[in-house]
């Protein structure tokens, strides 16, 4: 997952994460995209430098990657307008010129950094998830983000009742 830096026609600049470019446009075309600074809905992508990491960067944060410990989450409720991820194709061409471990390595970077992130600003509701991602949308609970286990067959149920998901992979040190 790929975020884009976004400009409104007020010139305040915010970060917006999408599935992909479609989803971006789909969106601003919806208005649904707007600028927590002012409210306005005419927002732009922004000109962006790939993050690539270095070595002098990795010893600046340590050997010791933060990450959070047990279950990895299933995913986080969502509403309609909200923003997920998105592809820059500035940045997947710039990847292309990568090195395959060196991509492999900034692709798990950003993975850690998006389920850091959902961590840190969900509920954890465990097991109990689909339920609950339920009853936020069906509005019996508080609008909330959330975050939890479920299993692949409800997610598609719950995806289908259209209420959005996103399922968080595995990342490599889950399995240590």
């Amino acid at each position: 997952m790929i975020r884009y830096t976004l400009v409104c026609d007020c010139a305040h600049t915010f970060e917006g994460w999408f599935r992909n470019s479609q989803d971006f446009e789909t969106q601003c075309s919806r208005e649904l995209v707007v600028c927590p600074g002012c409210g306005s809905t005419n927002v732009n992508k922004a000109l962006m430098a790939p993050a690539v990491s270095t070595a002098r960067k990795k010893a600046d944060r340590g050997s010791d990657p933060k990450t959070e410990a047990g279950p990895v989450p299933a995913a986080p409720a969502a509403s309609e307008g909200t923003n997920h991820a998105v592809a820059h194709r500035g940045v997947a061409q710039a990847a292309a010129l990568l090195p395959d471990d060196v991509r492999q390595k900034e692709v798990l970077e950003a993975l850690r950094l998006v389920r850091s992130h959902v961590l840190e600003n969900s509920e954890n509701v465990g097991t109990g998830f689909a339920e609950e991602a339920r009853k936020i949308h069906y509005g019996e609970a508080e609008e909330r983000s959330i975050c939890g286990q479920t299993s692949l067959q409800d997610a598609q149920d719950l995806l289908e009742e259209g209420i959005p998901v996103l399922a968080l992979p595995d990342l490599p040190e889950d399995k240590n």
